[in-house]
C-alpha cells in the first residue's frame, strides 16, 4: 500500500515538473524569454549593439553564401524588410570572409538586409551556432520569443514577427 501511495505521489509530480521546466532552444547559450547575448556590429551605419533594438522585434538570422538553405531563405528576409520596415529589427550574421556576404546579397538584389560580418565566428560562439541557418525573433523586450533551427518559410517569419509586434 505504501509503495502504491508512493507511486501516485510520483506520477502526480511529474506533470507539475515538467510544466515549471522550459522548453530547450536549441542553442546551448540562448534561452526562450530572455535575452540572448548582446554584441556590438557595424552593418555600414556605424557601430551599434543588440540591446539597442529593444523596443522593437528584432530578427537574427545566421546564413552563409555556401548554405543552400540559407540561400532560399533570403527571399523572406527582403520581403520582411519590404513588409514591415522599420517597425523591425533586421540583423544577418556571416562567418565569411568580409565582403563575401555583402558581394552576393548585392548580385542578387538583396540590399535591404544588413549583413554583420563574423569571420573569427565570436557571434555565432557567443549564441552556440553550429548548424546554419538559425533565426531568432526578439520581442519588444529583447527576450527569444522564437527560435528556428533550419531554413525558415516567409509564411513561419511573418507570423512570429506579426504576433511580437502585437504583443504588448
Amino acid at each position: 500500500m505504501a509503495s502504491a501511495l508512493a507511486l501516485l505521489v510520483l506520477a502526480g509530480s511529474a506533470p507539475a515538473l515538467a510544466r515549471n521546466r522550459a522548453p530547450a532552444t536549441g542553442l546551448k547559450t540562448v534561452a526562450y524569454a530572455k535575452a540572448p547575448p548582446d554584441f556590438a556590429f557595424d552593418v555600414g551605419s556605424g557601430p551599434q549593439r543588440l540591446s539597442a533594438f529593444r523596443g522593437k522585434p528584432t530578427v537574427i538570422n545566421f546564413w552563409a553564401t555556401w548554405c543552400a538553405p540559407c540561400r532560399a531563405e533570403l527571399g523572406a528576409f527582403e520581403k520582411l524588410a519590404e513588409t514591415f520596415g522599420d517597425r523591425v529589427a533586421l540583423l544577418t550574421v556571416s562567418p565569411e570572409t568580409p565582403g563575401l556576404a555583402r558581394t552576393y546579397l548585392a548580385s542578387h538584389d538583396l540590399g535591404k538586409i544588413p549583413v554583420i560580418e563574423d569571420p573569427l565566428r565570436k557571434i555565432h560562439a557567443a549564441y552556440s551556432v553550429e548548424p546554419i541557418p538559425v533565426t531568432l525573433i526578439l520581442d519588444k523586450n529583447g527576450a527569444v520569443g522564437v527560435v528556428i533551427i533550419g531554413e525558415i518559410t516567409w509564411e513561419e517569419l511573418s507570423a512570429a514577427v506579426g504576433a511580437a509586434l502585437a504583443a504588448p
